[in-house]
């Protein structure tokens, strides 16, 4: 039974690290496809990626947060998510190595993120979560992609039109 302060969560793994974002901002998981690409967009934005009729900019999630990229795999999915942004959400799909688990995160057990010794900006990381076969990072989605991220996805989705 989980409790009123856990956080219902979809990890997955980006090469040997684990992350959690939570469930209420995911709107579904792709099998990972080729994306349609689209010119002078930042280096992490891939294309576009067709969802029944609607499409999402996909983004190479490890290039994004400082990790060198890979060649998919069968396992490669593509997490679909809502970003929370001061006036809209922004539907955004990021490439991942694999999904794990929907997970259930104890509030309590959130740790606050490390100011050294992470690859990627620590102000990315709402906390981190010990397990014992290592750490899940909380990402905070809406940090990781600001509003000017969204006018960059915009302008190249808008050319491609």
């Amino acid at each position: 039974m989980t409790g009123a302060a856990d956080i219902q969560a979809v990890t997955f793994g980006l090469g040997d690290e684990t992350f959690a974002v939570p469930v209420e901002y995911v709107r579904e998981i792709l099998d990972y496809r080729e994306t349609f690409r689209i010119p002078n967009g930042p280096a992490w934005l891939l294309g576009l990626t067709d969802m029944r009729g609607q499409g999402v900019a996909t983004i190479d999630f490890r290039v994004r947060l400082g990790l060198p990229a890979t060649v998919a795999s069968p396992a490669t999915r593509i997490l679909v998510v809502d970003v929370p942004l001061e006036d809209r959400a922004l539907t955004l799909g990021l490439v991942v190595d694999r999904v794990l688990e929907v997970s259930s995160l104890q509030r309590g057990a959130i740790e606050p993120a490390p100011d050294i010794g992470v690859a990627w900006p620590s102000d990315f990381i709402a906390g981190m979560i010990r397990r014992t076969e290592g750490f899940v990072v909380l990402l905070d989605i809406a940090r990781i992609f600001s509003a000017a991220d969204a006018g960059a996805l915009a302008a190249p989705a808008l050319a491609a039109a």
